[in-house]
Protein backbone atom coordinates (compact mmCIF):
# COMPACT_ATOMS: atom_id res chain seq x y z
CA UNK A 1 0.00 0.00 0.00
CA UNK A 2 1.38 3.50 -1.17
CA UNK A 3 1.49 6.65 1.61
CA UNK A 4 -1.18 8.61 3.00
CA UNK A 5 -3.72 9.59 0.81
CA UNK A 6 -4.82 12.81 2.14
CA UNK A 7 -4.02 15.47 4.58
CA UNK A 8 -5.31 18.38 6.69
CA UNK A 9 -6.28 20.71 3.87
CA UNK A 10 -3.46 23.78 4.97
CA UNK A 11 -2.84 26.49 2.36
CA UNK A 12 0.09 25.29 1.29
CA UNK A 13 -1.81 22.12 -0.03
CA UNK A 14 -4.48 24.21 -1.42
CA UNK A 15 -1.67 25.86 -3.47
CA UNK A 16 0.10 22.36 -4.41
CA UNK A 17 -0.92 19.95 -6.59
CA UNK A 18 -4.21 19.23 -4.94
CA UNK A 19 -7.75 19.45 -6.93
CA UNK A 20 -9.39 22.81 -5.49
CA UNK A 21 -12.60 22.82 -7.31
CA UNK A 22 -15.70 24.00 -5.90
CA UNK A 23 -18.54 21.82 -6.08
CA UNK A 24 -20.29 24.55 -8.86
CA UNK A 25 -17.72 23.88 -10.61
CA UNK A 26 -16.70 20.44 -10.69
CA UNK A 27 -18.59 18.07 -13.22
CA UNK A 28 -19.75 14.21 -12.86
CA UNK A 29 -17.10 11.83 -13.73
CA UNK A 30 -18.31 8.78 -12.85
CA UNK A 31 -22.48 7.72 -12.50
CA UNK A 32 -23.23 4.55 -10.50
CA UNK A 33 -25.26 1.75 -12.28
CA UNK A 34 -28.63 1.49 -11.42
CA UNK A 35 -29.15 -1.69 -13.34
CA UNK A 36 -26.57 -4.31 -12.99
CA UNK A 37 -26.03 -7.97 -14.02
CA UNK A 38 -24.20 -10.26 -11.05
CA UNK A 39 -20.59 -9.36 -10.93
CA UNK A 40 -20.69 -6.27 -13.71
CA UNK A 41 -20.12 -3.71 -10.92
CA UNK A 42 -16.69 -4.69 -10.58
CA UNK A 43 -15.46 -4.00 -14.08
CA UNK A 44 -16.50 -0.61 -13.38
CA UNK A 45 -14.73 -0.38 -10.33
CA UNK A 46 -11.72 -1.86 -11.69
CA UNK A 47 -11.39 0.53 -14.37
CA UNK A 48 -11.91 3.45 -11.62
CA UNK A 49 -9.42 2.14 -9.52
CA UNK A 50 -6.80 2.37 -12.36
CA UNK A 51 -7.89 5.76 -14.19
CA UNK A 52 -9.76 7.70 -11.59
CA UNK A 53 -9.79 6.00 -7.97
CA UNK A 54 -11.77 9.00 -5.94
CA UNK A 55 -14.11 10.19 -8.53
CA UNK A 56 -16.67 13.27 -7.93
CA UNK A 57 -20.06 12.07 -9.05
CA UNK A 58 -23.70 14.23 -9.52
CA UNK A 59 -25.95 11.66 -8.87
CA UNK A 60 -27.69 11.92 -5.50
CA UNK A 61 -26.95 15.40 -4.55
CA UNK A 62 -23.15 14.90 -5.31
CA UNK A 63 -20.86 12.58 -3.35
CA UNK A 64 -16.76 11.04 -3.77
CA UNK A 65 -16.34 7.63 -4.41
CA UNK A 66 -13.96 5.77 -2.54
CA UNK A 67 -12.50 2.76 -4.28
CA UNK A 68 -9.01 1.93 -3.06
CA UNK A 69 -8.15 0.01 -0.10
CA UNK A 70 -6.10 2.68 1.37
CA UNK A 71 -8.77 5.37 0.62
CA UNK A 72 -11.43 3.37 2.54
CA UNK A 73 -9.72 1.94 5.24
CA UNK A 74 -8.00 5.49 6.50
CA UNK A 75 -11.23 7.44 5.73
CA UNK A 76 -12.76 4.69 8.31
CA UNK A 77 -10.29 4.95 10.54
CA UNK A 78 -10.00 9.09 10.95
CA UNK A 79 -12.01 10.98 13.55
CA UNK A 80 -12.22 14.21 11.05
CA UNK A 81 -14.68 11.66 9.09
CA UNK A 82 -18.20 11.57 10.47
CA UNK A 83 -21.51 9.67 10.14
CA UNK A 84 -23.66 12.08 11.87
CA UNK A 85 -24.42 14.48 9.38
CA UNK A 86 -24.77 11.94 6.00
CA UNK A 87 -24.42 8.19 6.71
CA UNK A 88 -25.22 6.82 3.49
CA UNK A 89 -25.59 7.43 -0.13
CA UNK A 90 -28.14 9.07 -1.26
CA UNK A 91 -28.86 10.95 2.23
CA UNK A 92 -32.31 9.92 3.80
CA UNK A 93 -33.92 12.63 5.65
CA UNK A 94 -34.51 11.60 9.13
CA UNK A 95 -36.73 13.25 11.76
CA UNK A 96 -34.21 11.97 14.30
CA UNK A 97 -30.90 10.34 14.18
CA UNK A 98 -31.51 6.50 14.68
CA UNK A 99 -29.00 5.01 17.03
CA UNK A 100 -26.11 3.82 17.29
CA UNK A 101 -25.58 4.62 13.17
CA UNK A 102 -26.11 8.15 13.15
CA UNK A 103 -23.88 8.70 16.11
CA UNK A 104 -19.96 9.42 16.33
CA UNK A 105 -18.13 8.93 19.51
CA UNK A 106 -18.22 9.93 22.34
CA UNK A 107 -21.88 9.45 21.75
CA UNK A 108 -21.88 6.43 19.50
CA UNK A 109 -19.43 4.67 22.25
CA UNK A 110 -22.16 4.04 24.76
CA UNK A 111 -23.92 2.09 22.64
CA UNK A 112 -21.33 0.00 21.21
CA UNK A 113 -20.01 -1.13 25.01
CA UNK A 114 -24.04 -1.95 24.95
CA UNK A 115 -23.94 -3.91 22.33
CA UNK A 116 -20.31 -5.81 21.57
CA UNK A 117 -20.31 -8.05 24.79
CA UNK A 118 -24.04 -9.38 24.18
CA UNK A 119 -22.71 -9.97 20.50
CA UNK A 120 -19.87 -12.45 21.26
CA UNK A 121 -19.34 -15.58 19.90
CA UNK A 122 -19.92 -17.07 23.46
CA UNK A 123 -23.81 -15.49 23.34
CA UNK A 124 -24.62 -15.95 19.54
CA UNK A 125 -23.65 -19.89 19.20
CA UNK A 126 -26.39 -20.25 22.00
CA UNK A 127 -28.78 -19.71 19.25
CA UNK A 128 -27.36 -21.75 17.02
CA UNK A 129 -30.01 -24.57 17.00
CA UNK A 130 -32.96 -22.06 15.89
CA UNK A 131 -30.68 -20.93 13.49
CA UNK A 132 -30.10 -24.35 11.77
CA UNK A 133 -33.80 -25.01 12.28
CA UNK A 134 -34.83 -22.21 10.05
CA UNK A 135 -32.33 -23.31 7.13
CA UNK A 136 -33.32 -26.95 7.23
CA UNK A 137 -36.92 -25.61 6.71
CA UNK A 138 -36.24 -23.07 4.16
CA UNK A 139 -34.09 -25.57 2.66
CA UNK A 140 -36.80 -28.40 2.93
CA UNK A 141 -39.05 -26.39 1.52
CA UNK A 142 -37.27 -25.72 -1.87
CA UNK A 143 -36.53 -29.14 -1.87
CA UNK A 144 -39.91 -30.47 -1.61
CA UNK A 145 -40.91 -27.86 -4.93
CA UNK A 146 -37.49 -28.66 -7.25
CA UNK A 147 -36.36 -25.19 -6.32
CA UNK A 148 -37.12 -21.83 -6.00
CA UNK A 149 -35.81 -17.96 -5.58
CA UNK A 150 -32.55 -18.12 -3.16
CA UNK A 151 -33.81 -14.83 -1.97
CA UNK A 152 -37.49 -14.75 -1.61
CA UNK A 153 -37.46 -18.49 -0.39
CA UNK A 154 -34.38 -18.82 1.56
CA UNK A 155 -31.70 -15.70 2.26
CA UNK A 156 -34.66 -13.21 3.36
CA UNK A 157 -36.39 -15.15 5.33
CA UNK A 158 -33.70 -17.17 6.87
CA UNK A 159 -31.14 -13.90 8.15
CA UNK A 160 -35.04 -12.36 9.67
CA UNK A 161 -35.33 -15.98 11.06
CA UNK A 162 -32.17 -15.63 13.03
CA UNK A 163 -32.22 -12.59 14.47
CA UNK A 164 -35.52 -12.73 15.57
CA UNK A 165 -34.31 -15.60 17.34
CA UNK A 166 -31.31 -13.79 18.87
CA UNK A 167 -33.38 -11.22 20.00
CA UNK A 168 -35.80 -13.57 21.87
CA UNK A 169 -38.54 -12.19 19.89
CA UNK A 170 -41.96 -14.39 21.02
CA UNK A 171 -42.65 -17.20 18.45
CA UNK A 172 -46.26 -15.58 17.60
CA UNK A 173 -44.08 -12.54 16.55
CA UNK A 174 -41.49 -14.40 14.50
CA UNK A 175 -43.91 -14.50 11.59
CA UNK A 176 -44.70 -11.11 11.89
CA UNK A 177 -41.45 -9.83 11.57
CA UNK A 178 -40.40 -12.13 8.85
CA UNK A 179 -43.34 -10.64 6.48
CA UNK A 180 -42.27 -6.54 7.44
CA UNK A 181 -38.73 -6.98 7.75
CA UNK A 182 -38.79 -8.75 3.99
CA UNK A 183 -41.48 -6.43 2.83
CA UNK A 184 -39.30 -3.58 4.29
CA UNK A 185 -35.89 -4.98 2.26
CA UNK A 186 -37.62 -4.98 -0.94
CA UNK A 187 -39.16 -1.32 -0.48
CA UNK A 188 -35.67 -0.19 0.07
CA UNK A 189 -34.88 -1.47 -3.13
CA UNK A 190 -37.53 -0.22 -4.80
CA UNK A 191 -37.17 3.39 -3.06
CA UNK A 192 -41.03 2.76 -2.22
CA UNK A 193 -41.20 5.88 0.26
CA UNK A 194 -44.42 4.81 1.73
CA UNK A 195 -44.00 1.40 2.00
CA UNK A 196 -40.57 2.21 3.57
CA UNK A 197 -42.38 4.66 6.00
CA UNK A 198 -45.10 1.98 6.63
CA UNK A 199 -42.45 -0.64 7.63
CA UNK A 200 -39.96 1.41 9.26
CA UNK A 201 -42.90 2.77 11.77
CA UNK A 202 -44.11 -0.97 12.13
CA UNK A 203 -40.82 -2.25 13.27
CA UNK A 204 -40.63 0.54 15.47
CA UNK A 205 -43.55 -0.96 17.48
CA UNK A 206 -42.25 -4.28 17.23
CA UNK A 207 -39.11 -3.02 18.95
CA UNK A 208 -41.17 -1.43 21.93
CA UNK A 209 -42.97 -4.62 22.20
CA UNK A 210 -40.51 -6.58 22.21
CA UNK A 211 -38.42 -4.38 24.68
CA UNK A 212 -41.08 -4.15 27.48
CA UNK A 213 -41.63 -8.43 26.32
CA UNK A 214 -38.51 -9.45 27.57
CA UNK A 215 -37.43 -7.33 30.36
CA UNK A 216 -40.73 -8.79 31.88
CA UNK A 217 -39.19 -11.78 31.91
CA UNK A 218 -35.51 -10.24 33.59
CA UNK A 219 -33.27 -11.55 31.10
CA UNK A 220 -29.43 -11.48 31.80
CA UNK A 221 -27.83 -8.57 30.52
CA UNK A 222 -24.59 -9.82 29.96
CA UNK A 223 -26.49 -12.33 27.66
CA UNK A 224 -29.72 -10.56 26.17
CA UNK A 225 -29.36 -7.36 23.77
CA UNK A 226 -32.72 -5.43 25.11
CA UNK A 227 -31.26 -6.11 28.37
CA UNK A 228 -27.99 -5.13 27.91
CA UNK A 229 -29.69 -1.72 26.32
CA UNK A 230 -31.42 -1.20 29.29
CA UNK A 231 -29.01 -1.27 32.14
CA UNK A 232 -26.98 1.12 29.72
CA UNK A 233 -30.10 3.65 29.91
CA UNK A 234 -29.66 3.53 33.81
CA UNK A 235 -26.59 5.12 33.41
CA UNK A 236 -26.23 8.65 34.16
CA UNK A 237 -23.05 9.39 32.69
CA UNK A 238 -24.28 8.54 28.98
CA UNK A 239 -27.10 9.73 27.70
CA UNK A 240 -28.77 6.54 26.52
CA UNK A 241 -32.76 6.78 27.30
CA UNK A 242 -35.35 3.90 27.06
CA UNK A 243 -36.70 5.88 23.59
CA UNK A 244 -33.03 5.69 22.35
CA UNK A 245 -32.83 1.73 23.52
CA UNK A 246 -36.02 0.81 21.98
CA UNK A 247 -34.73 2.84 18.40
CA UNK A 248 -31.69 0.67 18.75
CA UNK A 249 -33.21 -2.18 18.75
CA UNK A 250 -35.12 -1.23 15.59
CA UNK A 251 -32.02 -0.47 14.00
CA UNK A 252 -30.57 -3.44 14.65
CA UNK A 253 -33.45 -5.40 13.53
CA UNK A 254 -33.00 -3.90 9.61
CA UNK A 255 -29.53 -4.03 9.56
CA UNK A 256 -29.55 -7.82 10.93
CA UNK A 257 -31.65 -8.33 7.88
CA UNK A 258 -30.08 -6.88 5.01
CA UNK A 259 -26.22 -7.21 5.16
CA UNK A 260 -26.60 -11.27 5.55
CA UNK A 261 -29.61 -11.49 2.90
CA UNK A 262 -27.54 -9.69 0.35
CA UNK A 263 -23.58 -11.57 1.09
CA UNK A 264 -25.83 -15.15 1.41
CA UNK A 265 -27.74 -14.71 -1.72
CA UNK A 266 -23.89 -13.80 -3.45
CA UNK A 267 -23.13 -17.54 -1.83
CA UNK A 268 -25.89 -19.24 -3.69
CA UNK A 269 -24.94 -17.72 -7.15
CA UNK A 270 -21.70 -18.17 -6.83
CA UNK A 271 -21.73 -21.63 -5.80
CA UNK A 272 -24.37 -22.30 -8.35
CA UNK A 273 -22.34 -21.03 -11.43
CA UNK A 274 -19.31 -23.45 -9.66
CA UNK A 275 -20.17 -27.00 -9.36
CA UNK A 276 -16.53 -28.08 -8.39
CA UNK A 277 -16.46 -25.82 -5.21
CA UNK A 278 -19.81 -27.43 -4.32
CA UNK A 279 -18.67 -30.42 -4.64
CA UNK A 280 -15.34 -29.60 -2.78
CA UNK A 281 -16.74 -28.14 0.28
CA UNK A 282 -19.68 -31.20 0.01
CA UNK A 283 -16.17 -33.56 0.40
CA UNK A 284 -14.89 -31.16 2.86
CA UNK A 285 -17.40 -29.00 4.63
CA UNK A 286 -14.37 -28.07 7.42
CA UNK A 287 -13.22 -25.80 4.51
CA UNK A 288 -16.27 -23.45 4.73
CA UNK A 289 -15.44 -20.89 7.27
CA UNK A 290 -12.46 -20.18 4.80
CA UNK A 291 -14.49 -20.71 2.10
CA UNK A 292 -16.73 -17.72 3.91
CA UNK A 293 -13.58 -15.73 4.48
CA UNK A 294 -13.51 -15.26 0.29
CA UNK A 295 -17.34 -14.80 -0.44
CA UNK A 296 -17.22 -11.94 1.92
CA UNK A 297 -14.14 -10.56 0.47
CA UNK A 298 -15.45 -11.22 -3.22
CA UNK A 299 -19.27 -10.06 -2.29
CA UNK A 300 -18.64 -7.55 -0.06
CA UNK A 301 -22.85 -5.95 0.40
CA UNK A 302 -21.91 -2.24 1.49
CA UNK A 303 -21.34 0.53 -0.71
CA UNK A 304 -23.54 3.55 0.63
CA UNK A 305 -22.03 3.84 3.97
CA UNK A 306 -20.77 7.63 4.08
CA UNK A 307 -18.49 9.69 5.81
CA UNK A 308 -18.59 13.19 5.92
CA UNK A 309 -15.52 15.63 6.85
CA UNK A 310 -15.93 18.09 9.64
CA UNK A 311 -13.25 20.21 8.10
CA UNK A 312 -11.82 20.85 4.25
CA UNK A 313 -9.66 18.18 3.62
CA UNK A 314 -7.18 16.49 0.44
CA UNK A 315 -7.99 12.79 -0.25
CA UNK A 316 -6.00 11.26 -2.99
CA UNK A 317 -4.39 14.73 -4.21
CA UNK A 318 -8.54 16.03 -4.16
CA UNK A 319 -10.06 18.50 -2.00
CA UNK A 320 -13.23 17.10 -0.13
CA UNK A 321 -14.89 19.97 1.14
CA UNK A 322 -16.22 20.39 4.64
CA UNK A 323 -19.45 17.92 4.46
CA UNK A 324 -18.96 16.52 1.68
CA UNK A 325 -20.13 12.67 1.68
CA UNK A 326 -18.19 10.33 0.64
CA UNK A 327 -19.46 6.93 0.13
CA UNK A 328 -16.87 4.13 0.87
CA UNK A 329 -17.17 1.53 -2.05
CA UNK A 330 -16.29 -1.74 0.04
CA UNK A 331 -16.88 -4.37 -2.64
CA UNK A 332 -14.12 -2.48 -4.77
CA UNK A 333 -12.01 -1.91 -1.94
CA UNK A 334 -12.15 -5.84 -1.20
CA UNK A 335 -10.73 -6.45 -4.71
CA UNK A 336 -8.03 -4.09 -4.90
CA UNK A 337 -5.11 -5.21 -6.75
CA UNK A 338 -2.68 -3.01 -4.64
CA UNK A 339 -3.67 -5.87 -1.50
CA UNK A 340 -5.04 -8.68 -3.06
CA UNK A 341 -3.45 -10.94 -5.35
CA UNK A 342 -5.47 -12.35 -8.09
CA UNK A 343 -8.55 -9.73 -6.80
CA UNK A 344 -11.16 -11.36 -9.15
CA UNK A 345 -10.24 -15.11 -8.47
CA UNK A 346 -11.87 -17.01 -5.48
CA UNK A 347 -8.70 -18.62 -3.97
CA UNK A 348 -10.00 -20.78 -0.79
CA UNK A 349 -7.21 -20.26 1.46
CA UNK A 350 -6.04 -16.95 0.74
CA UNK A 351 -2.98 -15.44 2.91
CA UNK A 352 -3.46 -12.55 4.76
CA UNK A 353 -7.30 -11.81 3.50
CA UNK A 354 -8.00 -8.60 5.57
CA UNK A 355 -11.37 -7.87 3.43
CA UNK A 356 -13.48 -4.83 4.52
CA UNK A 357 -16.72 -6.69 4.40
CA UNK A 358 -17.75 -5.53 7.99
CA UNK A 359 -16.18 -2.45 7.60
CA UNK A 360 -13.77 -0.80 9.90
CA UNK A 361 -13.30 1.87 12.40
CA UNK A 362 -15.38 2.59 15.26
CA UNK A 363 -18.63 1.73 13.00
CA UNK A 364 -17.21 -1.80 12.29
CA UNK A 365 -19.99 -4.29 12.15
CA UNK A 366 -21.45 -5.62 15.85
CA UNK A 367 -22.55 -8.37 14.24
CA UNK A 368 -19.73 -9.62 12.45
CA UNK A 369 -19.85 -12.97 14.57
CA UNK A 370 -23.18 -13.70 13.85
CA UNK A 371 -22.98 -12.70 9.82
CA UNK A 372 -19.99 -15.87 9.88
CA UNK A 373 -22.27 -18.36 11.92
CA UNK A 374 -25.00 -17.49 9.93
CA UNK A 375 -23.70 -18.04 6.58
CA UNK A 376 -21.92 -21.34 7.87
CA UNK A 377 -25.27 -22.67 9.23
CA UNK A 378 -27.46 -21.62 5.63
CA UNK A 379 -24.19 -22.90 3.34
CA UNK A 380 -24.12 -25.90 5.14
CA UNK A 381 -27.74 -26.77 5.25
CA UNK A 382 -28.34 -25.98 1.78
CA UNK A 383 -24.88 -28.17 0.27
CA UNK A 384 -25.63 -31.28 2.81
CA UNK A 385 -29.34 -31.43 1.47
CA UNK A 386 -28.51 -31.19 -2.10
CA UNK A 387 -27.04 -33.20 -4.55
CA UNK A 388 -25.97 -30.13 -6.73
CA UNK A 389 -28.08 -26.57 -7.88
CA UNK A 390 -27.85 -24.69 -10.46
CA UNK A 391 -29.66 -21.39 -11.48
CA UNK A 392 -32.41 -21.43 -13.31
CA UNK A 393 -33.39 -18.19 -15.21
CA UNK A 394 -31.54 -14.88 -15.17
CA UNK A 395 -30.08 -13.37 -11.41
CA UNK A 396 -31.73 -10.00 -10.95
CA UNK A 397 -29.37 -7.12 -9.26
CA UNK A 398 -30.53 -5.48 -6.10
CA UNK A 399 -29.72 -1.51 -6.61
CA UNK A 400 -27.51 0.87 -6.17
CA UNK A 401 -28.12 0.56 -1.99
CA UNK A 402 -26.51 -2.60 -1.60
CA UNK A 403 -24.50 -4.98 -3.52
CA UNK A 404 -26.01 -8.57 -4.04
CA UNK A 405 -28.86 -10.26 -5.72
CA UNK A 406 -32.43 -9.55 -5.45
CA UNK A 407 -33.91 -12.87 -6.97
CA UNK A 408 -32.04 -16.10 -7.59
CA UNK A 409 -33.96 -18.54 -9.37
CA UNK A 410 -32.74 -22.13 -8.48
CA UNK A 411 -32.74 -26.03 -9.64
CA UNK A 412 -32.44 -27.96 -6.80
CA UNK A 413 -31.35 -31.85 -6.90
CA UNK A 414 -31.90 -33.58 -3.74
CA UNK A 415 -29.37 -35.03 -1.37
Amino acid sequence: MGGCPYTRATASAAAGDADTRTRDQRTGEWSPALEEEFGTAHSQYAELRQTNPFPWSEDFGGFWAATTYDDVVRVTQDERFITSVQNVVPHVPRSSRRPPLHFDPPEHTAYREAIDPVMRRGVVRTHEAAFRASAEEHVGAMLNRGGGDGIADFAAPFVVDCFAAYLGVPAELTRRVREIGVRYGFAIQDMDDPVIAECSAQLYEIAERLYHARLAQEPDPSLDLVASLHAAAQDPSNHITERTAIATIRQMIVAGMAAPQAVLGSCVVHLAGDPELQARLRAKPEDLPAAIEEFLRLHAPYRVFARTPREDVVVHGRLVREREPIALIYPSANRDPEVFHDPDEFVLHRRNNSHLAFGRGAHRCPAATMGRVELLIALETLLARTRSFELDGAVRMMNWLEYGPRTVPLRIDAA
